[in-house]
């Protein structure tokens, strides 16, 4: 009682004197540190795994590319079962989660819970990346520190946004690239009280890993490299074409073959052997699928494609240029599967490195097949730029892509070829897929909030805040008498009909029994089976906002009754209400 009476102080000290406008930006160094710090602490956990566990093994007996995955498989898999009790896959899409269903909380478990998994399953050689899981992990450590301070859910998802920010912004070293991801996957709305936060946090983030690194370095250090040129611009734009159709592999690909883990594997241990098996054979056939591959990316960048045959039995085939093309189409073709084994085996883990990964493949794969159709492409620039097309096309996010590889490389003289091939990936995946791979589970079910404030504030309202209860219900045997009784002590128009049960029958106007409720002679001849009527149509309590208003919009009603899923009646919903809801949900959305 005494902790909780001073908690309560401090908030009360808090809301006098620091003003909430101010107590964000605080909150958003704070965030941007400790995100900073979370990544760290991810990485150093990846690497300390490979160079005291793995890597000694795999030096003295190649077959540990084997095995090693499996293990890692198997240990994160046990952990996120006995220990967590909780799915902490698939980080980005419970980000999108919790801002459209939750009310912007994420579990306090996410503030550590997805570095532990993560760590053991990349370290162990899992075919995943570790940018998603910390990615959730920074959003975590925003929405529990705006909670701790009670801030509002529109705070909330800022500090979530933050948290994002900050996380890309460490991992990378790649602040701008942590504020476009945040307001292209995650954010809504662009605003000046927006923009100024999840800037601090992303500089906050870069700023404490360039410390604690010695200096300001890239990722993939480019040593060869050429500069732009205008005759090449076909080029980049058949590559933006290919990025697009392996973005749509990419999405569908893995799409499926999640579903079929999910539907088909149920038990954990079962899931454990068909996850590892699956990832070792993978791994043992080609190398490159080990652990995150960029090491293979920063070789394909510079210049170097025959070390991604190093400990593979398929070496032999490295002497033939058309053999290494067929060898790299292979592992792109392959990448997903060994992906989703680590993931639906039991690992945690996510997308970004892979689509890293494929992107670079893809890049240096089209433009090994140009040289020797005779044209001259430089390898190593359409290696760089491929990982921005696919990253544009799998998270449908160009600004990202753009951003994020220029400050991976420092290749902001490819700025232009950047731009060309994130466009023109983004604009060919459109026409196919929607929805990017994070947001495809969620807009399935409707729970997605899209940068379309008018569907954004439709998924922001649920059911509850629009279900009206005062509705006084009548049963289908009682007579015309009974019901003019009803109807004297109801001040509404609408008479629900349900059954002896609870379960919805029909509706019953009181303009269609006007003209004979004051005739006494009728009492008993008219019962409510045969005056009720159908409404236009039955609302589910599950149904999301805006397939309610389309239901409004078909039918042309204004008033609709809910139902739950074994048809009990619960209540009326009408489009007034939910228009008023509308506004007061738009302004507070909007409010800067």
């Amino acid at each position: 009682m005494a902790g909780t009476s001073k908690y309560n102080s401090f908030i009360e000290w808090r809301e006098q004197h620091v003003s909430e406008r101010h107590l964000v930006l605080i909150l958003a160094f704070f965030v941007g540190l400790f995100s900073a710090v979370a990544a760290m602490a991810l990485k150093y956990l990846i690497v300390f795994i490979q160079q005291y566990i793995t890597s000694p093994l795999i030096a003295q007996r190649p077959f540990w590319y084997f095995i090693c995955p499996m293990i890692g498989i198997a240990l994160a898999a046990v952990f996120v079962h006995y220990v967590v009790k909780d799915d902490i896959s698939h980080g980005i899409t419970k980000i999108l989660y919790a801002i459209s269903q939750r009310k912007s909380i994420i579990k306090v478990h996410n503030t550590w819970s997805s570095i532990v998994g993560s760590g053991i399953t990349i370290g162990f050689g899992g075919s995943v990346g570790a940018e998603a899981p910390i990615v959730l992990t920074g959003a975590a450590i925003g929405s529990n520190l705006a909670r701790f301070f009670r801030l509002d859910q529109k705070t909330m998802m800022l500090m979530i946004g933050c948290g994002a920010a900050g996380a890309i912004g460490g991992i990378f070293t790649a602040p701008i690239a942590g504020l476009v991801f945040t307001l292209e996957v995650l954010m809504m709305d662009l605003t000046m009280t927006s923009v100024a936060p999840l800037l601090i946090s992303s500089v906050t983030a870069t700023a404490f890993t360039y410390i604690i690194n010695g200096g300001a370095s890239t990722m993939f250090n480019i040593v060869v490299f050429e500069p732009f040129a205008l005759n090449r611009i076909p080029w980049y734009l058949i590559l933006g074409i290919v990025c697009g159709f392996a973005s749509l592999y990419f999405i569908r690909g893995m799409n499926g073959l999640e579903q079929w883990f999910k539907h088909h594997i149920q038990n954990l241990w079962l899931k454990i052997v068909v996850g590892g098996l699956s990832l070792g054979l993978l791994i043992y056939f080609f190398p490159p699928l080990y652990g995150e591959g960029y090491d293979v990316i920063v070789n394909l960048i510079n210049g170097d494609s025959l070390s991604a045959f190093t400990n593979s039995p398929l070496a032999n085939i490295g002497s033939s240029a058309w053999m290494i093309i067929v060898y790299f189409v292979l592992v792109i073709l392959v990448k997903i599967i060994a992906s989703v084994a680590t993931n639906g085996g039991g690992g945690v883990g996510g997308i970004f490195a892979p689509s890293l990964f494929m992107g670079a493949l893809v890049g240096f794969v089209v433009a090994r097949v140009m040289n020797e159709l005779g044209l001259t492409v430089p390898e190593s620039n359409f290696a760089l730029v491929g990982m921005a097309g696919l990253m544009s096309g799998v998270m449908h996010a160009p600004l990202t892509g753009i951003f994020l590889i220029a400050e991976l490389t420092g290749g902001y003289h490819l700025f232009m070829p950047l731009i060309i091939v994130s466009i023109v990936s983004y604009l060919t995946i459109k026409i196919f897929e929607p929805h990017s791979l994070y947001a495809m589970r969620l807009a399935q079910k409707g729970e997605l909030i899209t940068h379309n404030k008018d569907r954004s504030v439709l998924t922001l309202l649920k059911m509850d805040n629009v279900l009206e209860t005062d509705f006084v219900t009548v049963q289908p045997q009682m007579t015309l008498g009974e019901l003019v009784n009803v109807i004297a002590q109801s001040h509404r128009n609408i008479f629900p009909v349900v059954d002896a049960k609870g379960k919805y029958r029909g509706v019953l106007l009181l303009d269609e029994v006007r003209n004979i409720m004051f005739q006494p002679r009728l009492y008993k001849r008219f019962t409510v089976e045969r005056l009720m009527t159908s409404a236009p149509a039955i609302l589910n309590y599950n149904m999301p906002m805006d397939k309610v208003m389309e239901t409004f919009e078909d039918t042309g009603a204004w008033n609709l009754p809910v139902v739950d899923d074994t048809k009990k009646y619960l209540g009326f919903v009408s489009k007034s209400k939910i228009f008023n809801s509308y506004r007061h949900v738009l302004v507070h959305f909007s409010e800067e």
